[in-house]
């Protein structure tokens, strides 16, 4: 059903006013397009009965019958038409009704609630929304809901392969709306939060083309972008590294959207300045060229990823028991354990040397293992991106993959969890990616592994 706001409810009954009284002036003369009138008088009243009946936070039943009442007045007119005493008669009771509707729903009825929507895709890259989830969540003047949509993996062609929804893998407490069960377009939400802003430019994984940003932008009043990544601190002045990250700065779904939250406000100038080149060059015009404009669409407020870490505490976590199995030494205390992370970006720059780095890696810390636990967490796309950009290394670290697992002496975490690994671990060992910068807000040791170093 649509979702109506108070001044939707006060346009229809205007509405049904200025109907109301063009046809007690000018009925008789034109009784076919009256008795148009007078259907589509009496279904908007209809369905704002029915919207009524399912709205909980008051008695609405003298509304509806209101309503009621009305829909008879506007048949009895209708059927006695020409009878011009009687329909003035009925004029003005339908317009008292109207006025007393009216009234209600300006001074009786509560201030709208804020519908606030999030689409996450992958569970994973929850951790990017849930503490803004959590404060419209504890917010009595909001209805949040999470609602995971399906992404596909891409072929190299561009076209999309297996699809996947991830509804299942978020945490007992976020209740999941399906993605198919919510009617975008009829409940027109407040606010839509996304964390995927690629659209068609994500040579790995596409969501529907139907969540593109731009089709989000239709049915909503302010869309806002939350990257799925932290990115590590430059200065803003230091164009050499501003040069690695710009791209993170244009894309579509932050050109279409109302508002973008960045990290820092360092952040925010290097995204408001990429940005604004990135749009000249692209030709684009209007609010997109506006420096004042962006100042107020990008917001450095922190990345509530960092907030996620903050609120993860050890002693609250649940490990599972394989884990246990692989940290617990035989005296009951815990092994010093490394979380080993292996991202996107260091394959695509070394492809089968990567992985020969990862085999490398695996064994030092097998010999090691009584004293040591690796757990060992790759990007949550890392065989999608090998499908479709690397896939002359798939085979061989498919086998290395199904060896460790086999072998079971370290910890394979392809959870949705990250903070969990974040918060257990005592060192961080690996590839540079925002794991990184989630990891150095927890002061414990980091070291980046060299593909060119085999030891």
């Amino acid at each position: 059903m649509r979702r109506y706001k108070k001044k939707d409810l006060l346009q229809i009954v205007s509405m049904l006013v200025q109907v109301n009284d063009s046809i007690a002036r000018a009925a008789s003369t034109v009784l076919f397009e009256v008795d148009e009138e007078f259907a589509k008088c009496q279904e908007a009243a209809i369905d704002l009965g029915n919207y009524l009946e399912t709205l909980n936070d008051m008695d609405y039943t003298p509304l509806v019958s209101i309503l009621e009442d009305y829909c008879e007045n506007v048949y009895q007119m209708g059927i006695n038409i020409q009878d011009e005493n009687l329909c003035r008669k009925l004029s003005k009771k339908i317009r008292k009704q109207l006025l007393q509707l009216q009234n209600a729903i300006t001074y009786d009825m509560p201030a709208d609630k804020k519908e606030v929507v999030f689409l996450p895709y992958k569970a994973a890259m929850w951790d990017s929304l849930e503490s803004v989830w959590r404060a419209a969540q504890e917010d009595e003047n909001c209805d949040a809901y999470v609602i995971p949509i399906p992404y596909f993996d891409k072929n190299p062609d561009g076209s999309f392969r297996e699809e996947h929804y991830e509804g299942d893998l978020y945490p007992e407490d976020v209740p999941i709306t399906r993605y198919d069960e919510y009617d975008f377009e009829q409940r027109k939400p407040d606010i839509i939060y996304i964390h995927n802003a690629y659209d068609n430019w994500n040579l790995i994984t596409s969501v529907p083309p139907k969540f593109f940003s731009g089709n989000l932008k239709k049915w909503t009043e302010q869309l806002v972008y939350i990257p799925y990544f932290v990115l590590g601190e430059v200065e803003p002045d230091n164009e050499q590294a501003v040069e690695g990250i710009k791209h993170f700065c244009f894309m579509p779904g932050i050109i279409n959207a109302d508002k973008v939250i960045v990290q820092s406000k360092d952040m925010k100038r290097i995204y408001v300045n990429e940005f604004l080149k990135a749009a000249k060059e692209h030709g684009l015009q209007g609010k997109h060229l506006d420096r004042d404009y962006l100042e107020q669409k990008f917001l450095g407020l922190g990345s509530p990823k960092y907030d996620r870490v903050a609120a993860t505490k050890k002693e609250d976590l649940m490990i599972p028991q394989e884990w246990l199995k692989v940290i617990e030494k035989s005296d009951g205390s815990w092994k010093k354990i490394i979380l080993y992370n292996t991202g996107i970006a260091a394959l695509l720059a070394h492809n089968e040397k990567w992985v020969d780095k990862i085999e490398n890696v695996l064994n030092i810390f097998k010999e090691n293992q009584d004293e040591i636990a690796l757990l060992w967490r790759p990007h949550p796309l890392i065989e999608s991106t090998m499908k479709s950009m690397r896939p002359e290394v798939m085979q061989k670290y498919a086998m290395l993959k199904d060896q460790y697992l086999a072998e079971g002496w370290g910890i394979y975490d392809e959870t949705a969890d990250v903070d969990r690994a974040v918060v257990i671990s005592d060192a961080y060992y690996g590839d540079s990616s925002s794991v990184v910068q989630l990891y150095q807000q927890t002061g414990k040791p980091i070291m980046i592994q060299n593909v060119e170093i085999m030891t």
